[in-house]
């Protein structure tokens, strides 16, 4: 179970999270299966603790901007081939769990619970669960170089 600071927690609340939330994950990870990605244990949880939870944040951040973000990977649905060529890219298996800034991005997670943003290019919000409070709390995400083992 995720323990997150006071603001992020009460963040995640207020989307309707609560811990140890559990939401059937599967239809999702059968969906993009059928785009070809793999599912990974780490995706099956976190979809399962937090899949379909709207974050609706503004406002400055740490480092940028906060923007609201969406976890439905259903609004990734047709980018299977964006996931798997990024994850050929920097040597990770990433799969979609929803959208960041109204949809101009994507959010996905590797197998060792690093949250991506994903674009034509793509950024690490950090491991679980520091990722989810660097994503609430406006943190910039750190660009990953194709090519580049962590």
């Amino acid at each position: 179970m995720e323990t997150f600071p006071d603001e992020v927690g009460r963040v995640l609340r207020e989307a309707g999270w609560t811990p140890g939330r559990q939401v059937d994950a599967e239809p999702w990870l059968e969906s993009f299966e059928a785009e070809g990605l793999q599912r990974h244990p780490v995706a099956s949880a976190f979809l399962t603790e937090f899949g379909g939870l709207a974050v609706d944040v503004s406002g400055p951040g740490i480092s940028r901007a906060r923007e609201p973000f969406e976890l439905d990977p259903m609004l990734c649905l047709g980018e299977g081939d964006r996931f798997l060529e990024w994850g050929e890219e920097i040597d990770k298996s990433i799969f979609p769990v929803g959208v960041h800034d109204e949809g101009r991005s994507f959010l996905g997670i590797d197998q060792h619970g690093e949250l991506y943003l994903v674009e034509a290019w793509v950024a690490s919000f950090g491991r679980m669960p520091e990722a989810m409070s660097n994503l609430i709390l406006g943190v910039q995400p750190s660009t990953v170089d194709a090519g580049e083992n962590q």
